[in-house]
């Protein structure tokens, strides 16, 4: 295969990357990226790292144990924002999916009539306990999608739920033990759930944003600035993964194989096909093929690294009091999302990218979020953990 990067100014600063990934469906760009020999193509070679929970990918990003990684989109501006941990520069190379996550109750809740928001709500006004739910990481996608949809069905996910972290492979088996009522995390562990008869999917992460960004490409700063040949290179190999990703059915068939060994997401084969195919069963009885599945790449626009998106990110942390101080939403996502590498690295591999850096999203309570005025968005909600200087 002919490199794209072989000598000259443009020749990749590392040639051997080493990019960490979670055992999750979303991780198939990155990882078909590596199988199909695409990080040869543009004269890298990747070295895939699986990892068990999102602190640790953290902070192997963080000691450079590892130089980029598969990661939450909130994960990477937590740390950016001095979240949990101390500030650390950190970059987007890319967003790699969207869509395809889901949030899950416990199939007790189901016989006691909870099978909606709506029931959930009502039976948690009604009981003598506090519920549990678990999400996977404080700053990340799932955390935030979850108190999203909890309170938009009225119920303030930190006064009235008690919330915990739990690995995302850990998820449908703390389920099935009885230690959670439900829980928001990356497939295929809802699908497992739902397929072990633990729990159900009451939703889905599209039904809550409709084509919201999923994972990233992440790194720290540091690593982006001294390699940025090698780093578009990465883009360049993993967006041609995501294109041949969306391309056929077969190739989503080829990946969940891929993705069900050991090596990668180390699950059922069965639990990854269906709802990477957007076939849905959600352990009630009811089964559609979802209009909106998780997504690779669509024409580079599940890919683009919109300023919007991260901004949303960080007025959520702001919303639940996880950043404490107001911040300039625009200039922080301007540093974090490498555009312009990206659009370089989209270039090179024949994608489309976004003349745009915004763009417009209505989620499930009606909101629309389009990365103009963040400060009038947090305050419009009625349930939020924080008060805004000047609201």
């Amino acid at each position: 295969m002919a490199h794209a990067f072989i000598a000259g100014s443009d020749r990749p600063e590392k040639t051997v990357i080493r990019a960490g990934f979670m055992p999750l469906t979303d991780c198939a760009s990155l990882v078909m990226a590596s199988v199909l020999g695409l990080d040869d193509k543009y004269g890298i070679k990747l070295e895939l790292a699986r990892q068990h929970s999102w602190s640790g990918m953290r902070d192997r990003l963080l000691q450079g144990e590892i130089d980029a990684a598969h990661v939450l989109y909130g994960l990477l501006y937590g740390v950016e924002n001095g979240i949990g941990s101390p500030p650390t520069r950190m970059a987007v190379l890319m967003n790699l999916s969207r869509n395809g996550q889901a949030i899950t109750l416990s199939r007790a809740l189901a016989s006691q009539g909870v099978t909606d928001l709506g029931t959930l709500a009502a039976a948690m006004r009604k009981g003598t306990r506090r519920y549990t739910f678990a999400h996977t990481f404080p700053t990340g996608n799932h955390a935030l999608f979850l108190y999203y949809w909890l309170a938009a069905g009225g119920i303030d996910p930190v006064r009235d739920a008690q919330v915990v972290t739990v690995p995302p492979s850990q998820m449908a088996v703390n389920l099935a033990a009885g230690h959670m009522d439900g829980f928001c995390a990356g497939e295929p562990w809802s699908a497992r759930a739902q397929l072990d008869g633990s729990g159900f999917t009451v939703a889905t992460s599209q039904d809550i944003w409709r084509d919201h960004p999923g994972k990233a490409l992440g790194a720290t700063a540091a690593f982006v600035d001294a390699n940025p040949h090698a780093c578009r290179s990465l883009i360049a190999a993993v967006l041609e993964a995501g294109r041949w990703l969306d391309e056929s059915p077969a190739h989503r068939d080829v990946a969940a194989e891929v993705l069900s060994s050991p090596a990668y997401v180390n699950a059922d084969r069965r639990a990854i096909a269906a709802r990477l195919h957007g076939d849905y069963d959600n352990g009630l009885g009811k089964r559609w093929i979802d209009p909106d599945p998780v997504r690779f790449h669509d024409e580079g626009e599940a890919n683009f690294p919109y300023l919007s998106d991260a901004m949303w990110f960080m007025t959520q942390h702001r919303r639940w009091g996880l950043l404490r101080d107001d911040v300039d939403y625009a200039a922080v996502a301007a540093r974090v999302n490498r555009v312009g590498l990206y659009r370089e690295a989209a270039v090179l591999a024949g994608v489309p990218a976004s003349a745009s850096l915004m763009r417009r999203s209505v989620l499930m309570d009606g909101k629309v979020w389009d990365g103009l005025e963040p400060d009038a968005y947090i305050s419009s909600f009625p349930i939020r953990r924080t008060a805004l200087a000047g609201a």
